[in-house]
């Protein structure tokens, strides 16, 4: 079949090639045209219109293929269909065949190995003939790709490879040793850095002195000793310091909740680093070496330090039931009167204890009803000695820079600046007058007469005005002669004059009296008929608050666990 396609048909030759075209299309260009047969076919199949071209029949490659039509022979020829469009299709060799395509036997694999012009392979190495091609493989004891032709790496002696191999392990292996020397050093280095700055931190802290000090106070004292932590063991403890740690925080620091590795779940204080300073520290090492010499229990008990931080971290027994202050002033309190002077009396008895029987008497100066934590068992636990100071037997009072919080500062201490122990019995009064009537110390909120709670409750005693601001399940639950007892007692210890005070021991004698008279169903009936005729003014409370028991869920407390205030 004959069809006109843009293009002349070629027969070529290594030395000449023929087509059939348009002669006045054709233009020689001298010996070029022979010189590059591909070159000039491509130019002149863009120029030269054909006259004829032949293909076989009208269907295409894969038609002729499918129909039993097919006329190709050999091994895998190549089909290509016909450019006219009118279909039709044409039979080659592919590269590395030879034969006649339309004949059989048709394309057969041209053996490149059977002559050394057809191969490129190495004098070293052994030719191997495939399909349309070859590969050449290097002898025995000689490596490379086994061709000669540019770029190839032909066939070397296998004693030179092994050269360059041990050249490249050497240089691979002093490299990976250079850089492991390099990353050790670096490693060194830094932990040697980080070394000296723990020192320097321990050292800063008072680490030292205080070592000295804890190892003679460990020899003498039967409790168990204290543990020096090291930054790692703290900062697992605590999740690296995990915002989700934080049991609470105040002005100087925060308070987080730790996990050691015996599981013992512990509170550990750190001080803000924002905030270092040698007022802090002193602080911090004053409250431990207070601390280690008090062993009540009713004292929040201090387990270990860490001095190797920035800050010194102080690590304590784990107070699960937030602070006395939460309790007060919850809605709907669940404490009752027996619980209140419970509280009131386990205080009392830790402050007794620092005053008159720890080896040297200790003044707290910062009693509030926020430093008295409870326990899972709802006991009474004083914290935060920071403020705290250690009083000579031979000297009754020491001048000190005023310290504490408003509302429970005794007045003497605040003009004299002189501190006593009767400005912790204060301070306690301050306490025992909120657990009565549930008002916080100080209330902006209230008019300028009942704006502190020190001065509300003398004023109320002195115009027979107690049932108003007694807390109403209180007056409840107490009787008259219990009520006035109890109001008695926190007038004494907010006299105005410390010399007026009672002693904590005072203190701790009458309310355990007032704990027995409650229990005391004698005395409780002879002064029913009183307690009736006292005018009450009771708030109207649901009748299921009075069934609330110390099984109130430690979730449900949120805030400072342990002031820094």
């Amino acid at each position: 079949m004959a069809s006109a396609v843009p293009g002349p048909k070629f027969v070529s030759s290594p030395c000449s090639y023929a087509f059939l075209g348009e002669q006045d299309r054709f233009k020689f260009e001298g010996e070029s045209d022979f010189g590059l047969p591909k070159t000039v076919e491509s130019r002149i199949l863009r120029n030269v219109p054909v006259v004829i071209d032949f293909v076989i029949g009208n269907q295409s490659c894969s038609e002729a293929r499918n129909s039993g039509t097919w006329l190709c022979h050999g091994d895998d020829p190549l089909c290509t269909d016909s450019a006219s469009g009118n279909g039709g299709y044409r039979c080659t060799c592919k590269h590395g065949y030879e034969g006649n395509p339309y004949l059989s036997p048709g394309c057969k694999d041209i053996d490149e190995c059977s002559n050394a012009t057809l191969n490129n392979c190495h004098e070293n190495a052994e030719c191997n003939n495939t399909a349309g091609s070859f590969n050449c493989t290097c002898r025995d004891h000689y490596y490379g790709d086994g061709r000669k032709d540019h770029g190839s790496t032909g066939c070397r002696p296998e004693a030179s490879q092994s050269s360059e191999i041990k050249l490249s392990l050497g240089l691979s292996i002093g490299f990976l040793s250079l850089l492991i020397i390099v990353t050790l050093l670096y490693f060194g280095i830094k932990r040697r850095k980080l070394i000296k700055q723990r020192e320097e931190f321990f050292e800063k802290n008072g680490g030292l002195l205080m070592k000295q000090k804890i190892s003679s106070i460990n020899k003498t004292n039967t409790a168990e000793p204290l543990k020096i932590f090291t930054v790692e063991e703290l900062k697992k403890a605590t999740n690296n310091y995990a915002k989700d740690q934080i049991l609470g925080q105040g002005g100087y620091g925060v308070v987080y909740k730790g996990i050691l590795p015996d599981q013992r779940v512990v509170a550990i204080k750190k001080s803000k680093l924002m905030d270092v300073d040698k007022v802090q520290v002193d602080q911090c090492i004053n409250e431990l070496l207070i601390l280690t010499q008090v062993n009540h229990r009713n004292v929040v008990k201090v387990l270990g330090f860490c001095f190797e931080s920035k800050v010194p971290e102080l690590v304590y027994e784990y107070i699960s039931n937030g602070t006395l202050s939460q309790h007060i002033h919850r809605t709907l309190s669940w404490l009752t009167l027996d619980h209140r002077l419970r509280i009131a009396t386990e205080a009392a008895s830790a402050l007794s204890y620092l005053h008159s029987d720890a080896s040297i008497p200790i003044i707290h100066r910062d009693v509030k009803s926020a430093n008295i934590l409870l326990n899972v068992d709802y006991v009474a636990k004083i914290a935060d000695f920071g403020a705290s100071r250690l009083v000579p037997l031979d000297q009754p009072q020491v001048n000190t820079i005023v310290q504490g919080t408003l509302g429970y500062l005794d007045p003497e201490y605040l003009q004299s600046g002189q501190l006593t122990e009767k400005s912790d019995v204060y301070s306690f009064g301050v306490v025992l007058a909120e657990l009565m009537a549930g008002k916080e110390p100080i209330c902006p909120g209230r008019s300028e007469a009942e704006r502190y709670l020190a001065i509300y409750f003398i004023v109320s005693m002195k115009e027979n005005r107690l049932s108003q601001i007694l807390e109403p399940r209180v007056l409840r639950e107490g009787t008259l002669e219990q009520l006035q007892a109890i109001a008695e007692l926190v007038k004494r210890c907010l006299c105005l004059k410390s010399e007026e005070r009672p002693t904590m021991k005072e203190v701790v004698t009458e309310l355990e009296r007032l704990r027995r008279y409650r229990n005391d169903p004698w005395v409780n009936q002879q002064s029913l008929q009183e307690s009736e005729s006292l005018p009450i003014e009771e708030a109207r409370v649901d009748s299921h608050t009075e069934h609330l028991s110390l099984s109130i869920s430690a979730s449900e407390i949120s805030g400072q666990y342990y002031s820094f205030n």
